[in-house]
């Protein structure tokens, strides 16, 4: 037996306007200072009064959000008593939030405590919205949440299906000005979710035409929306659109071993997730073809036009074209590329190892690595050698 779980979405122009209508009293906002001095706040605060819902600001949520960011959060939240949270930025203020709102109807939880087992009981106090306002994360239209844990400088993938969102509000309005940096991180980040959605071993007929639907999105539409920014609304919408829809596929499938390392590299050197788990895609896609069992990248290459005879060309179809992609909008594809020396790098691996093997996605893929084999992995992306082991 299999669920599939998916928010209220509203989305395209004017979507922001469905706050209007919501029935509350009190909403507490999980949010960052850069969002604040966008003046997103202030547009998400005239909605909800509209609909006479009082509001209150948390604006403290950091890249990575920490542990004791979300037990602060969560402190304000209780004080103020609010009847909905409301997640408003990238996927660190979403996490956040679910993490803040789990807290708050569970005040006897830690932070590290909440796993998919059982019921947290939530819906007791508030609901929660998530909106997004960069195209990558995914994180309004899934349950899992990553936290920071600063003392043993590892993120840790935490949550459980009731902290879902109940509405999700994909509006373009948010993204018309990203950066082309930014653009350009959190479409790598939609891209991995897609692919890794669609070759998961939790993958299923629900999740398998969204998967791909946010594949050809992003490699018809990422590179316009790096080079036009505000000058090509459609192709924001469209990244818009497929991040959400990468996080329905994703979210009720799972991510894998890109994820996996990519979340060990970003607790340990500051490169920005979707660069992260971008870079190391093509090596896992790689080394899981090679594992000998169906991996199902030859259907994604064919659905993208590619060449694919058979998995082996296939996959090497894909990783040609996510390469390709890559450079054209700047990102990088070995970690010397993503700004780690050799110094660092050696210092380092022993822990992104264990912290990479330690993750809960690396389990999921089509091909479990072997310690020697993440350490060899990891050579790889530092030499920018293809995988062929």
């Amino acid at each position: 037996m299999w669920f599939f779980r998916s928010p209220e979405i509203v989305f395209g122009e004017d979507a922001l306007d469905y706050l209007a209508e919501i029935q509350g009293h009190k909403a507490f906002i999980v949010t960052d200072e850069n969002i604040v001095a966008l003046g997103f706040v202030e547009k998400v605060q005239a909605k909800l009064s509209q609909a006479g819902i009082e509001t209150a600001v948390f604006a403290d949520v950091e890249p990575d959000p920490s542990m004791q960011t979300v037990r602060r959060g969560a402190e304000a939240a209780l004080a103020y008593a609010p009847d909905w949270i409301v997640g408003l930025g990238g996927g660190s203020p979403m996490d956040a939030a679910k993490s803040i709102w789990v807290l708050y109807e569970r005040p006897d939880l830690a932070p590290d405590e909440v796993a998919p087992f059982g019921t947290l009981g939530l819906r007791q106090k508030a609901r929660l919205i998530a909106i997004p306002t960069t195209s990558g994360t995914g994180a309004e239209t899934t349950w899992p949440f990553i936290l920071t844990d600063t003392a043993e400088h590892r993120k840790i993938v935490l949550g459980h299906p009731e902290n879902l969102a109940d509405i999700a509000i994909v509006d373009p309005v948010f993204v018309s000005q990203l950066p082309s940096q930014i653009t350009a991180d959190t479409g790598m980040d939609v891209l991995t979710h897609a692919v890794e959605g669609y070759t998961s071993q939790w993958q299923s007929d629900f999740t398998d035409g969204l998967c791909l639907k946010a594949t050809q999105l992003v490699f018809d539409y990422l590179l316009r929306a790096c080079e036009g920014g505000s000058s090509d609304p459609e192709a924001r919408e469209k990244m818009h659109n497929a991040a959400a829809i990468a996080g329905l596929g994703f979210g009720n499938s799972a991510a894998a071993m890109a994820h996996g390392l990519g979340h060990s590299l970003g607790a340990l050197f500051p490169v920005p997730h979707g660069r992260a788990v971008g870079l190391f895609l093509p090596y896992t896609v790689e080394f899981t073809v090679r594992g000998g069992l169906p991996t199902r990248y030859a259907e994604i290459a064919r659905f993208l036009g590619l060449p694919a005879t058979g998995e082996t060309e296939g996959a090497a179809s894909l990783v040609r074209a996510i390469r390709d992609l890559a450079c054209r909008i700047g990102q990088p594809t070995s970690l010397p590329e993503a700004g780690i020396s050799l110094h660092d790098f050696e210092a380092h691996l022993p822990q992104l190892i264990d912290n990479s093997l330690n993750d809960t996605t690396m389990i999921l893929g089509l091909r479990f690595p072997e310690e020697e084999e993440v350490a060899k992995i990891c050579r790889y992306a530092f030499e920018g050698r293809s995988v062929d082991f």
